[in-house]
C-alpha cells in the first residue's frame, strides 16, 4: 500500500501518472461529465493547521469524485486530547477509505501513516507540501513551461522550498533557491535531493543573494516568510528578509515571458508586491484551483493502486 507523504516516495512516471489522471478528471469535470470513481468511499481529513485551499479541495474533490468527506479538527477527535497518534491511526483508518492530515511535525503524518490500514495524504507538514508541489506541476503543464524550466525560489528555506527541492529533482528541471543567511533549505533534504539529482540530471543551486539566483529564470516562486507557528518571530524575520520581496525590479532579471507563483496566502509588501502578484494573478489563481484537480489525480491514483496490490 502506497502513502502520498512525500514527493521522495515516487518516481518521474509515477508523479506524472497522477498529473495525467488529474488532466483527465479536470477535463471530464469542465464539460460536465461525471466522474464518481470514489464513489461510497469515505476521506477522514485531519486538521491540526487551519487552511483554506486544502480543506475546501479535499472536501469538494472526494464529493465531485462520488464520496464523502469528514472534516476532523484536533479539537474534534482524541487526538487533541492526548491519545496516542497510532492508535488514533488504527481506529480512524479501519472506518475509513483514506485519511488526509495536515499538521505540524512530519514525524507526526509518518507514525499516522506507520499503522494505518490506508493511504495516508500529506496535506502539509512544516517539512514537506507535496500536494501543492503537484498542483504546481500541473500548472507548469497548462502554461507550457515544463520543458526544462529553470525555477527560482525566493524565500525562506520551509516546506515549500523542500517540496520544490523534490519536484525539480525527480523530474531533472533546473533549481536555484535564494534565502537570506540561517534560513536555508534543510540539510538532510540537501543532500537527499542532490543525490537524487545527479540521477535525473536536475541542477539545484543555492544562494543568499536573490538578484543572483532570479536571473534568466522561467519560472518565479516564493511564499510566506512568517509561516503558521512563527508569528512571535515576525519582527526578526522582516528584518532578515529585507530585500527578499518579489518586485517589479527583481522580477525584471527573469525571462520577459516568465511567471509568477505563489501558494497562498499571499501577504503583498512583503514576500511579493502588489504590482507583480496582480500581473501574474491568473497563474496564481489557476494554481490555487489546480489544488482540487491535482488531488482528485492523487487519491484515485492511491485508490486503484491499493486495489490492484492488496
Amino acid at each position: 500500500m502506497r502513502h502520498f507523504l512525500t514527493l521522495k516516495d515516487f518516481t518521474k512516471d509515477e508523479i506524472l501518472e497522477m498529473i495525467d489522471l488529474a488532466f483527465e478528471i479536470k477535463e471530464d469535470l469542465k464539460s460536465g461529465k461525471s466522474t464518481p470513481l470514489l464513489e461510497g468511499k469515505t476521506l477522514a481529513m485531519i486538521f491540526e493547521k487551519s487552511s483554506t485551499r486544502t480543506r475546501v479541495s479535499f472536501e469538494t474533490g472526494f464529493y465531485q469524485l462520488g464520496g464523502h468527506a469528514l472534516f476532523l479538527s484536533s479539537k474534534d477527535i482524541q487526538l487533541g486530547r492526548g491519545e496516542p497518534i497510532k492508535d488514533t491511526a488504527r481506529v480512524i483508518s479501519s472506518m475509513n477509505d483514506m485519511v488526509m492530515i495536515r499538521t505540524f511535525g512530519h514525524e507526526r503524518l509518518e507514525e499516522f501513516a506507520r499503522y494505518s490500514k490506508v493511504p495516508v495524504i500529506n496535506g502539509l507538514t512544516d517539512l514537506y507540501h507535496p500536494v501543492q508541489l503537484m498542483a504546481d506541476l500541473m500548472t507548469l503543464i497548462e502554461l507550457k513551461k515544463d520543458k526544462d524550466p529553470l525555477v527560482a525560489y525566493i524565500g525562506d528555506g520551509n516546506n515549500m522550498t523542500h517540496s520544490w527541492m523534490w519536484l525539480v529533482a525527480k523530474m531533472g528541471w533546473r533549481l536555484n533557491i535564494a534565502s537570506p543567511v540561517g534560513y536555508e533549505a534543510d540539510g538532510l533534504v540537501q543532500h537527499e535531493t542532490l543525490t537524487e539529482a545527479k540521477n535525473s540530471g536536475a541542477k539545484i543551486t543555492f544562494f543568499h543573494d536573490p538578484k543572483e539566483a532570479i536571473k534568466d529564470a522561467d519560472v518565479v516562486t516564493t511564499d510566506t516568510w512568517i509561516s503558521m507557528g512563527q508569528e512571535d518571530e515576525k519582527a526578526k524575520r522582516l528584518e532578515d528578509f529585507n530585500g527578499f520581496i518579489v518586485d517589479d525590479d527583481i522580477m525584471s532579471l527573469a525571462k520577459s515571458d516568465a511567471i509568477f507563483l505563489h501558494c497562498l496566502p499571499a501577504y503583498r509588501g512583503y514576500e511579493v508586491s502588489e504590482e507583480v502578484f496582480e500581473k501574474h494573478s491568473d497563474a496564481i489563481f489557476l494554481e490555487a484551483e489546480n489544488r482540487l484537480h491535482a488531488q482528485k489525480g492523487i487519491m484515485v491514483w492511491l485508490d486503484r493502486h491499493r486495489r490492484d496490490n492488496g
